[in-house]
């Protein structure tokens, strides 16, 4: 049942289950215990929509790369609400230890999350593996006026379903039913506790109502972010955090800076290029980014960091196109035809706005009033927009294209000093707000720079075109947007004195605690989070049944 604790007269039950979070990770987890036989709640500090109290909440200090406000939402859904959908599985290389990266290596084998992958793309609608294959999406390849052959690089695929899970309503039938309770307006301040387990989550509401909300086991699945902060708030336990006894919490903070970096000048100009550009295709976007291969990975002893090709039309970098892109996509007519003709045909996009990649335009908070200046923003770049529209809807010619940007990607290595502390400021229930610091070290730079130094080499050698660019001697660093992928602060290993949470998921500091999401993450490789995120909330889900129910 979905319920709102701060007009709800009595308190909760008992659960034997409570999560805290209704994003991914903890969508997936009510879905998947449902119909176990244990009792089962959700915790969500938002509402169904989002609200100038939940974004307050949200609130944080960073110093380094600069997290974003709309990286994080407190409304159900979390942040699937915003996000472009974007999805790929992690590399055998991400998850083996290597040697020149500290701090590397995973406790479970890739082998492991495969068939885990699998079940995220059947019941929540992730691209199945084959999708990733030259077969799958890779078929596209052939179909461009250039099919480059390369020696040193690699493509790696990455898609998006068409029409992106938003985990609120991916999964509301589970709410709705008799399965789960969800409770709105239940943000979660401290979990309490005693001799090594919690009792109870001190939940709050937004009439400042305290609830005791007691349940046999607690999953944390509040983000990279928050997943920590709770734990850091949570003093009952241990006076430095829950959890936090070796002073783990927090640590190892990472993400995916991002930002655009080097131009290609197309030996010949081309029209379409809908593998390495971006294209709708049978209920997918996708596009094949580069890379380094695993063995020269290995060998240079550089981080799996990639780019992909933006191509560069003559109305590139229009607010009005942005803005009517924007308008486009909250138009069901419009965009129901142009999911059926993906179905039938390749749609190349036109313009990096269609991608979903949204910039802080297409995600500022807005009534229906506050789309007036929209359009106001749209006439003022008319012309670009006009000759964007005739080649998007009336003529459908292609434009030529002579130019393609590069939008730059980075792993970042596992550093305990990139890390999430606790601010001096708190917010409006009295708990300190978290201060996230963390920044690229000087082999995340230099895994970039190699490459762009031999995609240089590829390019010309294959007859591509020529890259232009200056990132070896760019000062300051230019890669540094957030890419709202907040990853380890509640890392997974065996040693409890350098992770915090145990390969099962489960604190090493509390027998009834379990940590679910990217913040479980030793280390992050290249690719979007959330496919691994749900495949290991499926697996998380399948421990708790064996505990407590002893069902398979």
């Amino acid at each position: 049942m979905i319920r709102d604790l701060d007009s709800h007269d009595s308190d909760p039950p008992e659960y034997d289950v409570c999560i805290i979070g209704s994003g991914a990770a903890g969508g997936v987890l009510a879905a998947e215990l449902v119909g176990s036989g244990l009792s089962v709640c959700v915790l969500e500090s938002g509402v169904k929509k989002v609200t100038r109290r939940g974004d307050e909440l949200k609130k944080t200090h960073s110093a380094g790369i600069h997290v974003k406000d709309y990286s994080r939402e407190r409304v159900l859904g979390g942040a699937t609400t915003t996000w472009a959908g974007l999805s790929a599985p992690l590399d055998p290389a991400d998850l083996e230890p290597r040697s020149f990266v500290e701090h590397s290596g995973w406790p479970l084998e890739r082998a492991e999350l495969l068939p885990l992958y699998e079940e995220a793309a059947e019941r929540y609608r992730f691209p199945r593996l084959l999708a990733f294959e030259p077969e799958g999406f890779g078929s596209l390849r052939a179909k461009g006026d250039l099919v480059p052959e390369w020696s040193l690089v690699e493509e790696k695929i990455f898609l998006a379903a068409d029409d992106p899970q938003d985990f609120g309503k991916e999964v509301r039938h589970v709410y709705e039913s008799d399965g789960a309770d969800l409770w709105l307006d239940a943000s979660a301040a401290q979990l309490c506790g005693k001799n090594g387990s919690v009792t109870h989550a001190d939940v709050r509401t937004r009439s400042g109502r305290k609830v005791e909300l007691k349940a046999r086991t607690f999953v944390v699945a509040t983000g990279g972010i928050e997943n920590a902060r709770l734990l850091l708030n949570s003093v009952d336990m241990c006076p430095a955090g829950l959890g936090n006894e070796h002073d783990q919490v927090g640590r190892f903070m990472m993400n995916h800076p991002k930002n655009y970096g080097g131009i290609l000048h197309l030996a010949q100009p081309v029209e379409s290029l809908p593998y390495y550009f971006g294209c709708l295709h049978e209920g997918f976007a996708g596009y094949g980014g580069l890379r380094f291969p695993e063995r020269e990975l290995a060998k240079r002893g550089l981080m799996n960091s990639y780019v992909r090709l933006e191509p560069l039309f003559p109305w590139s970098d229009s607010q009005g196109i942005e803005a009517l892109v924007l308008i486009a996509k909250r138009s069901k007519f419009f965009v129901d035809r142009l999911r059926k003709k993906s179905r039938k045909e390749v749609v190349e996009l036109r313009d990096y706005a269609e991608t979903g990649d949204d910039s802080d335009l297409q995600n500022s908070r807005r009534s229906i009033f506050g789309f007036i200046p929209l359009l106001f923003t749209i006439l003022f770049d008319a012309p670009k927009v006009t000759r964007y529209l005739w080649s998007r809807v009336v003529s459908r010619k292609k434009p030529l294209i002579r130019r393609a940007r590069l939008r730059n990607f980075m792993e970042m290595e596992p550093r305990p000093e990139n890390r999430v502390r606790l601010a001096d400021e708190s917010d409006v229930h009295g708990m300190r707000l978290p201060f996230i610091e963390h920044d690229t070290t000087e082999l995340d730079r230099r895994s970039l720079v190699e490459l762009h130094q031999v995609l240089a080499t590829e390019f010309e050698r294959s007859g591509v075109g020529r890259l232009e660019s200056d990132l070896e001697s760019a000062d300051p660093w230019p890669i540094t947007q957030d890419a709202s992928h907040h990853i380890g602060t509640t890392r997974m290993g065996r040693d409890a004195t350098m992770s915090v949470v145990d390969p099962d998921l489960k604190l090493h500091g509390a027998d009834n605690v379990y940590m679910a999401g990217a913040s479980v993450f030793p280390t992050s490789g290249c690719a979007n989070p959330t496919f691994t995120i749900v495949a290991l909330s499926i697996r998380l889900a399948r421990t708790l049944r064996t505990r407590y129910t002893e069902t398979p």
